[in-house]
């Protein structure tokens, strides 16, 4: 095909389409190839004769260019140019899409600095001078060393005040902690209590323990005392599920005062709670957890994933009492057994070390960084927090949130719908959208973009598709 005719037909793509630029010309690109139009060893026009045909600045089409390397579709030659990578025929990209920005996963944002790569060699070179191999890469104690808890309960301190180091347990993961706090508490058929919006984990593992979960109603404060009340009066649950910090999905955090309130109405029920406090420690100036306020009623979970790294597989789980805390551990021994050495060693060498406050304050200055960005092109329509990992976006109202998630989708964007969150009532016209992902804030910032403009489309009469 002939340079006018690529740059013609790239024309007429371009034309209405919504979302980055340079996305929409390696769509353009990625199309050509699939139709034949453009074959392997192809040679491309100039980026610059591109920009002033399709009247974009020359940064747009360079940056398309190295996307669409990225993606394995150009090979690039300093004085030669670009051309079409060979295996990339047509057949390859026959079904191809844009590729997905996945802002789904709430991560704590990947850091040029600190370099995670960096801490990971020191950290793990450091732990195999002062550690025996054999040591760390054998079976270890169910719920962490002495060493290990006593880093666990000196991480809490700022949310939990002094807790005492046989009450403080180290967990495989939060999901891990919450499965032995809910089989050990409740017996299939019992009821548990949640926000009417609430994290996904908690749905499943009551449905995968046979037990009945309840939503509370909620305002912007998160959990509504009064509602809790009641729920609580006609479900006879004993044990209440809980994110006072940056709640998710919603963002909504606790006043001091709502929380004394919350608890209030727990200790008139009699009912345990489970605090699952991912995000405790983000805020610049953070609040007393519940457990604080009430340790003998509180369970308290707090994952290093959404503050230092998904990776570590590292979480502290705090126990009421003693007694709690074996038969917790107890529980943890038959589901998850302990946590690899390896990863935990690295995680309480940071902490008392130091470096796990470095990646926590950048991460902290990142997620606000990125929060911006989002006010900047979402405005007031997210509920968010200033230093939070995502927002809770309101869609207009032509959109109800699991079609705008399909067609987002073919945008090339991933983003999750209300109805994974939603234990009562009907799914509301939000969806949930992961800052941290995106690898850098430009990136953020297109996404977001890309978002806006999706917000604007009105969804054409029977959109659905029925097959």
């Amino acid at each position: 095909m002939q340079t006018d005719d690529i740059i013609g037909s790239w024309q007429r793509h371009l034309t209405g389409q919504t979302g980055p630029l340079y996305l929409c010309i390696v769509e353009a690109l990625s199309r050509s190839i699939r139709q034949g139009e453009l074959r392997e060893g192809d040679r491309l026009p100039p980026q610059r004769r591109l920009a002033t045909a399709l009247d974009v600045d020359l940064t747009t089409v360079t940056r398309a260019f190295n996307e669409a390397k990225r993606r394995g579709l150009l090979d690039a030659t300093v004085g030669r140019g670009s051309f079409v990578r060979s295996g990339v025929g047509a057949a390859r990209w026959r079904d191809d899409r844009q590729a997905v920005v996945d802002l789904t996963m709430n991560l704590p944002p990947m850091l040029a600095e600190p370099s995670m790569q960096r801490l990971l060699q020191e950290g793990v070179s450091r732990l195999l001078r002062k550690q025996d191999v054999g040591v760390l890469m054998s079976y270890r104690m169910t719920a962490g060393t002495t060493e290990e808890r006593t880093a666990g309960a000196a991480w809490l301190k700022p949310v939990l005040g002094q807790r005492a180091v046989d009450e403080v347990l180290l967990v495989p993961g939060a999901q891990s902690a919450m499965l032995a706090v809910v089989s050990t508490m409740a017996k299939t058929g019992d009821a548990i209590v949640a926000e009417q919006f609430t994290y996904p984990g908690i749905r499943a593992l009551a449905a995968q323990l046979g037990l009945n979960l309840s939503g509370v109603g909620m305002d912007a404060e998160g959990m509504i005392p009064d509602a809790l009340d009641r729920v609580l009066r006609e479900s006879g649950a004993r044990l209440i599920y809980c994110t006072p910090n940056i709640q998710n999905p919603t963002t909504a955090t606790m006043s001091l005062e709502r929380r004394r309130r919350i608890l209030s109405v727990a200790q008139a029920h009699n009912s345990m709670v489970l605090e699952d406090d991912p995000y405790g420690l983000l805020p610049t100036d953070p609040l007393p957890a519940l457990a604080q306020l009430a340790p003998t009623r509180v369970f308290h979970v707090a994952t290093l994933a959404k503050v230092l790294s998904p990776g570590l597989r590292t979480a502290f789980l705090v126990a009421p009492s003693y007694d709690h805390a074996q038969r917790l551990t107890a529980a943890i021994r038959a589901t998850s057994l302990m946590g690899a050495g390896l990863m935990t060693g690295l995680a309480t060498q940071w902490i008392r070390g130091g470096q796990a406050r470095t990646i926590l304050d950048a991460v902290r200055a990142e997620s606000a960084a990125r929060q911006r960005v989002a006010r900047t092109v979402l405005g007031t329509a997210p509920c968010a927090h200033p230093e939070g990992l995502h927002v809770w976006l309101r869609l207009p109202p032509h959109w109800n949130s699991s079609d705008f998630v399909t067609y987002v989708r073919r945008q090339g964007l991933a983003l999750v719908p209300s109805d994974v969150f939603t234990v009562e009532g009907k799914a509301p016209g939000r969806v949930r959208i992961a800052l941290g992902t995106a690898a850098d804030q430009p990136a953020l910032l297109d996404a977001l973009t890309s978002v806006a403009a999706a917000m604007q489309h009105k969804r054409a009469q029977g959109y659905d598709n029925v097959v």
